[in-house]
């Protein structure tokens, strides 16, 4: 057997896979360039160089301008988007790094990758070489043989596919593996816009091939077909036959495989790390040159951090880059620090005494799990200037732990002393339980970092990494990962926390001066100071008290549950035929599409698969009662499983209560987010989703629930953003939005509106905020799109304010690269100007939503902090326990209830004052959630 390994790589392919794969959270080093393709494709690159030990390699890339696929059909690629500009700018350094590596670039003018690849492959399996096409792209399975395979790259954690003879015929269906091309005539390709014959799908390609063979073939005996397939094969034939053409990849072209050209050869280093050191490509350095580069220079104390301070002026239409923790060269090795264990008496009232000199300290817990509410205290550290911190354990035993907490309370409770923390939240509800109220101003760097940059990550480490060029110990590298066998921070040895937790300490002190450049430089300082900081104490409390759950309620209704669960899946094997797994997407996919021959309307999944999610399936199931069956049942289940079960096991064993926590810095909007459950998605629409808010109830018989929502919150902010005097006009007048709505489009007067009209108007009114289109809204109505075209159009017909404020928030953040909530909340977006239409009309959707959530989210946190500074300042006994979406959830002291309700009706009523638009709040009280609700 031959030892001559042959990858051939589909240079664009694997670029553009790259790209995509990190388009969430993008690599963007310090001058602004993306790096996540180049980033990609050198990781797959370097796991093929030491993976495979290929004895031979060479990679292809697409030239710019046409081939001779568009000679024969000028509309070959036609439907496909500009180039991302990150792509355009990743692929000189993919090409420099791909020479420095000493591997060939093999291109040549009018022909693509794919027929250089191909007749690479075709010329070195003559020569004794296993040969391995490195490519995503499905087109390739036409040219494997015997000794030529398909390397499918690995996916989100996926092994890498080797696809030979026998998986490309199962994978695509057919007897030969020629018949690739023959699949690709008769039903087109979309990506490459090859049009194939009209009516024929997949499904349909196979069976035909399965008895003609070949395009040629079923053209040839067309007359056989029947009713409107012979019609469509009779007239589509010119295109069929074209259609298998371009899909043909052409193995002669004019390029020869030269063995000895393609050997692997050692990599350029000088060359390599070059380009890496450009391009700040830290961890990659390490890993194939295994060496460090020259450091970026650090963050100067008062300056601002590596994302702005580049010597690059940037234009305030351009986004701002984003910070690469790929570019970290400090750590706590190579860094100069003092980190100080206060162990004893003497060490620990020299200590309190330093820190009552300070105005500002850095301060953070040690615990023995995530869950303030459950969690004990281990340690707290303390830093008050840079590289210096201090970490004082504390006793497992609670009255120990008790005194030395306490001794440390006049300090925490100073009001005249800032506190900077990373979450700091987590460690004034950690404080609260072993009675110390953290007092003084707060600055929370995580939440400073995400008014600045809200679609990034927050935590420490990439903070740190990216703003202080220095990497801190991670934590599993003293407890494990996570799992059974996850230590606890009790159970390290004390000099080891000290170090660990003191530099958490230190790292937050030095973030500050950075974070409150970003803050500046984002105009965020006032929202930061005034409306985040404090909610946090608005939070704290709130998850302090939590709320109580009637355990014994979803018990039983936990064995309700069951049996309906057991009825539906009865039911829907007797209508099957057959028993099989419902919460299978590949089992549920073969029943219905297979066995009970549903039509499939969609494409199928990269691994060939029917998709059965819930949006494919609630499309069906309007008109197959079955499909609706299986949703139900999908339902049931998760309710089941996801709360109805899962809520008792969540009960905190000394309060007896539910502690939700709260979540500041992840929704991009500004709005709060919960989990432990989360609350937000608890169902309300259905009846077995209400169901669920019975279990919650007031904390005792002297205590009820009390529930204010806004009403239609986000169409009064759009109306008032907008300046929609139609719109403002309805509201004041107090008319129902949505049959006024209906009246204007529809052309009738109000009382003459009808319900379905109504539906309809209520629709498009929210489908609008988030910016749906004609095919969107033609679903949820399940109207023809030409339908939901007019009546998008009769809209905007009506709402000519509406309409031109969405223009004009669209082309003023093509200006400024940013959006901002009436509050001053802003938001970059980094591709409203990009040439990639895809990623452009999301910006733009964005753009036009955010405003509008936004304001709604920093309206009801202002009415959060006015109306908990009401019941302080009056000693109440009533609180707040929970928000979700635009509702606000009270346990009231019974007494209190008439006094109360007029201050929450009134702060959230004026949380924004001056709006033109009236704001209504809706307030009920109930023994349960549902009945307040």
């Amino acid at each position: 057997m031959s030892n001559k390994k042959l990858f051939l790589l589909d240079g664009h392919a694997l670029v553009y896979r790259a790209h995509y794969a990190y388009i969430k959270r993008p690599l963007i080093n310090s001058k602004g360039i993306n790096t996540s393709a180049i980033t990609g494709f050198v990781n797959t690159l370097w796991s093929i160089l030491q993976n495979e030990k290929p004895t031979h390699l060479a990679v292809s890339f697409d030239m710019s301008g046409g081939t001779f696929r568009n000679e024969m059909y000028p509309e070959y690629k036609a439907n496909r988007d500009a180039q991302p500009e990150d792509i355009s700018i990743a692929l000189p350094y993919i090409r420099q790094i791909v020479e420095a590596f000493n591997i060939p670039i093999v291109m040549l003018q009018n022909y693509e990758a794919d027929d250089i690849i191909g007749t690479l492959a075709k010329q070195a399996e003559k020569e004794d070489f296993k040969v391995y096409m490195m490519t995503p792209d499905k087109d390739y399975a036409q040219l494997v043989s015997d000794n030529i395979f398909m390397y499918k790259p690995a996916r989100s954690g996926d092994d890498a596919e080797v696809w030979d003879k026998a998986k490309v015929l199962e994978k695509w269906g057919i007897s030969r593996v020629e018949q690739v091309i023959d699949m690709l005539g008769l039903q087109g390709d979309s990506v490459d816009n090859i049009p194939g014959i009209r009516g024929i799908g997949p499904k349909t390609a196979k069976k035909l091939l399965a008895k003609y063979d070949t395009v040629e073939g079923l053209i040839k005996h067309a007359h056989e077909l029947k009713g409107k397939q012979k019609e469509q094969v009779i007239e589509g034939a010119e295109l069929g036959l074209l259609s298998k053409k371009l899909a043909t990849i052409d193995i002669n072209v004019p390029v020869t495989f030269d063995a000895e050209q393609y050997k692997v050869e050692p990599i350029n280093k000088e060359k390599l790390q070059e380009v890496f050191q450009e391009l700040e490509f830290r961890s990659l350095t390490r890993r194939i040159l295994g060496e460090e580069e020259a450091p970026v220079p650090v963050n100067v104390v008062g300056q601002q951090g590596n994302l702005f301070a580049t010597g690059v002026t940037l234009e305030r239409a351009e986004p701002k880059p984003i910070p690469n923790p790929e570019n970290v060269s400090q750590n706590i090795e190579n860094t100069p620090h003092e980190y100080i264990l206060v162990d004893t008496e003497e060490k620990q009232a020299e200590l309190i005494a330093t820190l009552a000199q300070q105005t500002v300290i850095a301060f953070d817990t040690e615990t023995t799990g995530i869950d303030a509410n459950e969690a004990e205290l281990v340690g707290m550290s303390f830093s008050f200037e840079a590289t210096k911190a201090y970490y004082v354990p504390i006793s497992s035993d609670r009255s120990e732990a008790l005194v030395t907490v306490s001794a440390y309370k006049d300090i925490l409770e100073n009001p005249g002393i800032e506190k900077i923390g990373q979450n700091i939240k987590y460690d004034a509800l950690i404080m609260k339980w072993y009675g110390i109220e953290l007092q003084g101003n707060y600055f929370d760097t995580m939440i400073a970092h995400y008014l600045c940059e809200p679609d990034l990550r927050h935590k420490l480490d990439y903070l740190s990494e990216s703003y202080l060029n220095y990497r801190p110990v991670p934590i599993e590298s003293l407890i494990g990962k996570r799992g059974k066998n996850q230590l606890s921070m009790r159970d390290i040895e004390v000099k080891k926390v000290a170090e660990y937790a003191a530099e958490d300490a230190d790292i937050t002190l030095r973030l500050k001066p950075v974070l409150q450049e970003m803050l500046k430089e984002n105009e965020a300082e006032k929202l930061f100071r005034e409306l985040e900081m404090p909610l946090v104490r608005v939070l704290t409390d709130m998850e302090f008290e939590g709320v109580r759950i009637d355990d014994q309620f979803l018990n039983n209704y936990s064995i309700v549950l069951e049996q309906q669960i057991k009825e539906k899946e009865e039911s829907i094997y007797e209508k099957a035929g057959v028993r099989f797994n419902i919460a299978s997407p590949k089992q549920v996919g073969e029943v219905l599409f297979d066995k009970m021959k549903i039509p499939y309307r969609w494409k199928k999944t990269k691994s060939g698969q029917y998709s059965t999610n819930e949006e494919k399936l609630s499309e069906l199931a309007a008109d197959h009662a079955y499909v609706q069956e299986i949703l139900d049942f999908r339902k049931l289940s998760k309710l089941k499983s996801t709360y109805v079960d899962a809520l008792p096991k969540l009960i905190n064993s000394k309060t007896g209560r539910v502690h939700s926590s709260f979540n500041q810095a992840r929704a991009a909007t500004g709005r709060l987010s919960s989990e432990n459950p989360n609350l937000q998605n608890i169902p309300i629409r259905d009846e077995a989703g209400r169901e669920i808010r019975k279990a919650f109830i007031p904390r005792d018989d002297n205590h009820i629930l009390l529930a204010a929502d806004y009403s239609q919150i986000e169409l009064r902010l759009i109306a008032e953003i907008a300046n929609e005097k139609a719109m403002l006009e309805a509201f004041q007048a107090g008319h129902d939005i949505h049959r006024a709505t209906a009246a204007k489009v529809y052309g009738v007067a109000l009382e003459d509106v009808t319900s379905e009209q109504r539906r309809n108007a209520k629709t498009v009114n929210f489908s609008i905020i988030y910016g749906a289109g004609a095919t969107n809204l033609s679903k949820q109505l399940n109207i023809k799109r030409a339908d939901a075209k007019v009546l998008i159009n009769n809209y905007f017909a009506q709402y000519q304010d509406l309409k031109k404020y969405m223009d004009e928030t669209v082309e003023k953040c093509r200006e400024n690269g940013y959006v901002t909530t009436l509050m001053g909340r802003r938001r970059e977006l980094r591709d409203i100007n990009s040439r990639n239409a895809l990623a452009r009309a999301n910006a733009e959707r964005v753009a036009i939503n955010t405003p509008i959530q936004g304001s709604a989210a920093d309206m009801i946190k202002v009415a959060m902090i006015q109306i908990h500074q009401a019941l302080k300042a009056g000693n109440f006994k009533t609180k707040m326990i929970m928000q979700v979406h635009d509702e606000l959830v009270f346990d009231v002291y019974k007494p209190e209830l008439e006094m109360v309700k007029p201050i929450i009706e009134k702060m959230m009523k004026n949380a924004i004052p001056n709006l033109q638009v009236p704001i209504l709040v809706g307030m009920d009280t109930g023994e349960n959630w549902l009945e307040a609700h």
